[in-house]
């Protein structure tokens, strides 16, 4: 249940503790905004020097303070702690805002400081946002110190950050686009409430007929992953769409990795993982999140048809460009409406798409070519309007007609107004009637390309078939380590993923009778050490009694050799996948192409287990050697079929089995009949 309160959200009285005289300190600053929000409640000041800041009453003392819902603390981070005491328990304050530094960000005493006020706000049923941020601004009040102070409004977006001068920063380049907010809740250190914490608080109180639609997130650490994708998911499904940067995307240093997966896998992309499968959007920059925010508040684009209707060719040109290379289209407009559209045209003008009306088109030409894109041309999906002004003329006919247009198409409208200097004016009376604009083409493109392409979240899907008993009773009698050939054998067994046929031989008076099972031609592989092919342990296409004696005692010779291990030689397209626990996330589950290919090409993907049948399909197809798989310039492909049951059963395995730290399969055998696991190692963590 969530730990927000009802009077964080919409309290009905606020004190800021430290308020000010000076705006150009935080405590001013705060109390002057609230004032300027025409903040509805009750409002009181606490300075120990004054009774009256801002023309708001002041208590000296902290015990002159009467009962409020909300306490907004910009004092030194060692008096917070009493300040927080006090009204909590004596004052029955329930939503508090500490805009103070100092602490868990700065020293093991800040951290012990916050630790002991989050304890006093669990015990009184109290909330906290902060320390360290810069507060929260809604429709009921601005409890910040910053500005500006954007255009509040329900149907706005709701904003949560991790950063507050990022969260200024979003909304400075995001204002003057026109978009609006609903809410914007700067968390700071999370002590009590996090990113996640507001969103699940978002997901339980969101309203179809009055909560926003449009969530934006700036995360700088993912601390509760499951959380996340339960109520970003939950709040996509009902109707929403989201947006995040997760910062911090790269490893300062190496981390030793015992397996390819190991290797591959890292904790930003489980991060780039969980996204996907909630539904969100990732974006890597302030840009792409105001850009995708103000995407977001426009009908959404059901299919890839693009028309680009302009008057500059340039703009076009590019915006084609990046639509085209990101997987949507601007077809080809043609036929007898194509041809009637271009009798309502300047000649010389263009339908073919782009539609060019030219430098000398207005009002009446861009009417036509929105009408017939919406009304008579079936294959368009949405639209696109470039509309600048050379300075010659106003273009607010254009950009009226422009507006009542977007509110009558039933296909989704989105307008590039680049003029922001000769047309300012104009573009501003735009933006007053509620509308947003997208001042650069390319920038548009971009986040139009990654919100079509990001999949709807992942519905829970029943797993694969295997024997959970079986597993459990090998995995829950392991050790800690890599597990020897024949329960890894068993393992796979229990899962139901095929494997070549193989036997563990430690002693050359076994050699015989193991190669009658086998039969030639075979393979024969060292047991003991992790990365047999580095120490030569690895011997293909073995024909003979005489050969495989000398092999195995080649092998064993090997340092750390246990034993040698027999399997029947295949062929086919070597594939690869591996699994890897990745703490609070659960396990990342891998794909690609395998052997040698995994470490030269690195092209696999990854995705949260577990696993449904429609996310091993979209890993499978951004897959950049998919080609491979399905055959190409006459050589054979897999049997994709069987490559994705192996896949989801390795999910089902981690699943069941989340003691398991890593896992490779690799190389997997495809052929057009069959996948078969032809080597696998899972090592397994101590409880």
């Amino acid at each position: 249940m969530s730990k927000v309160t009802k009077e964080l959200i919409h309290p009905r009285s606020i004190v800021v503790v430290g308020a000010s005289n000076d705006i150009s300190k935080p405590g001013g600053k705060i109390l002057m905004n609230l004032l300027d929000g025409n903040f509805k409640g009750e409002l009181f000041a606490s300075n120990p020097k004054e009774d009256e800041v801002q023309g708001v009453k002041s208590f000296r003392k902290l015990e002159d303070i009467p009962q409020v819902d909300m306490a907004i603390l910009a004092v030194a981070a060692k008096h917070c702690l009493g300040v927080v005491d006090y009204l909590s328990h004596q004052r029955g304050t329930k939503a508090f805002i500490i805009i103070s530094a100092g602490f868990s960000e700065e020293n093991e005493e800040g951290r012990i400081l916050e630790e002991q006020i989050v304890k006093i706000l669990d015990e009184t049923g109290s909330c906290l946002i902060g320390p360290n941020c810069i507060g929260v601004i809604n429709t009921s009040y601005s409890g910040c110190f910053t500005w500006p102070i954007p255009k509040l409004d329900t149907n706005g977006v709701d904003f949560i950050s991790g950063s507050g001068a990022t969260a200024v920063y979003v909304m400075e380049l995001a204002i003057p686009q026109g978009l609006t907010f609903n809410s914007i809740y700067s968390v700071g250190n999370s002590a009590q409430l996090g990113i996640e914490d507001m969103l699940e608080y978002l997901d339980d109180n969101f309203d179809p007929d009055t909560s926003s639609r449009v969530k934006l997130l700036y995360l700088e650490a993912v601390n509760k992953p499951q959380k996340l994708l339960k109520h970003a998911s939950s709040l996509i499904r009902k109707g929403c769409r989201i947006a995040a940067i997760k910062a911090g995307s790269s490893e300062a240093g190496s981390r030793a990795a015992s397996s390819h997966t190991g290797a591959l896998a890292n904790p930003d992309t489980a991060v780039d993982a969980l996204l996907r499968k909630a539904g969100i959007v990732r974006c890597h920059s302030r840009e792409e999140l105001a850009v995708l925010g103000a995407l977001f508040m426009h009908k959404e684009l059901k299919g890839p048809n693009m028309a680009i209707i302009t008057h500059a060719g340039g703009p076009a040109v590019m915006l084609t460009d990046i639509l085209s290379n990101g997987g949507l289209k601007v077809p080809a407009i043609s036929g007898p409406k194509a041809d009637e559209l271009l009798t309502h045209l300047h000649p010389g003008s263009s339908v073919s798409n782009p539609i060019d009306i030219l430098a000398t088109g207005k009002e009446e030409q861009l009417s036509a070519c929105m009408e017939f894109a919406d009304e008579h041309f079936e294959e368009i999906d949405g639209m696109v309007v470039i509309f600048g002004s050379p300075g010659l003329f106003s273009v607010d006919p254009i950009y009226d007609l422009l507006d009542e247009k977007m509110k009558t198409s039933k296909k989704p409208v989105f307008p590039i107004l680049p003029s922001i200097i000769n047309a300012k004016e104009e573009i501003d009376r735009f933006l007053s009637k509620g509308r947003i604009n997208f001042p650069d083409e390319v920038a548009f493109g971009r986040a139009l390309v990654q919100a079509y392409h990001t999949p709807e979240p992942v519905m829970a899907e029943e797993l694969p078939d295997i024997n959970r008993e079986k597993i459990r009773s090998i995995v829950d009698g392991a050790s800690e380590g890599y597990l020897n050939p024949e329960l890894v054998q068993d393992l796979l067994d229990a899962a139901g993923i095929p494997t070549a046929k193989e036997i563990v031989v430690a002693e050359e008076n076994s050699l015989f009778n193991a190669i009658k099972d086998i039969g030639f031609p075979m393979v024969m592989k060292v047991v003991g050490p992790v990365h047999k092919s580095d120490v030569g342990g690895v011997v293909l296409n073995v024909q003979s009694i005489e050969q495989a004696q000398i092999e195995f005692s080649r092998l064993m010779s090997i340092q750390d050799a246990s034993a040698v291990l027999l399997q029947e030689m295949l062929s086919g397209q070597e594939l690869f996948i591996g699994a890897k626990e990745e703490g609070d996330f659960g396990h990342l589950v891998m794909c690609g192409l395998g052997g040698i290919f995994i470490e030269v090409l690195k092209d696999v993907q990854a995705s949260l287990a577990p696993l449904g049948s429609e996310e091993v399909d979209g890993m499978l197809l951004r897959l950049k050697g998919r080609k491979l798989l399905e055959g190409t310039r006459g050589q054979a492909g897999i049997n994709i079929d069987s490559y994705k049951d192996c896949i989801r059963r390795v999910s089902a395995l981690v699943s069941v089995a989340p003691e398991i730290a890593e896992m490779d399969l690799n190389p997997l055998l495809g052929t057009p009949e069959k996948v078969i696991a032809v080597d696998a190692r899972i090592r397994i963590k101590s409880a």
